[in-house]
C-alpha cells in the first residue's frame, strides 16, 4: 500500500506563485512516474506535469514556461512550482504515481489540494 500525503495549495493573487509537494510512503520498491493532474469545477481532470524515473519533464502547453515539476528521490517527493498563476489556474491539484510494489506496478492518487487564483 502507497500512501501519498499532498500539501502546499492555498488562495493566492494573478501573478503570484505557489508551490505543491506530494511524499509517497509505504513499502515501494521502486517509482516509474510522478506526476500532477488537475481538475477544475464542470472540467474533466488533466495532465499538468509529469516527471520520469530519468528526469523528463513533461508539461501541458497551458503551463509552459510558468509551472515547473521537480522530485526528491530520497524523500519520494514530487514537487510543482507554480508562477505567474492565473485564474484559470484555479483547481483541485492531484498527485499521481505509478510505482512498483509488491511485485507489480499500480497507480495512486493523492487526496487532492485546492489551488486558487484570484483576479
Amino acid at each position: 500500500q502507497v500512501q501519498l500525503v499532498e500539501s502546499g495549495g492555498g488562495l493566492v493573487q494573478a501573478g503570484g506563485s505557489l508551490r505543491i509537494s506530494c511524499a509517497a510512503s509505504g513499502s515501494i520498491s521502486s517509482i516509474n512516474v510522478m506526476d500532477w493532474y488537475r481538475q477544475a469545477p464542470g472540467k474533466q481532470r488533466e495532465l499538468v506535469a509529469a516527471i520520469t524515473r530519468g528526469g523528463t519533464e513533461n508539461y501541458a502547453d497551458s503551463v509552459k514556461g510558468r509551472f515547473t515539476i521537480s522530485k526528491d528521490n530520497t524523500k519520494n517527493t514530487v514537487y510543482l512550482q507554480m508562477n505567474s498563476l492565473k485564474p484559470e489556474d484555479t483547481a483541485v491539484y492531484y498527485c499521481h504515481v505509478n510505482v512498483y510494489i509488491a511485485g507489480m506496478w499500480n497507480n495512486y492518487w493523492g487526496q487532492g489540494t485546492q489551488v486558487t487564483v484570484s483576479s
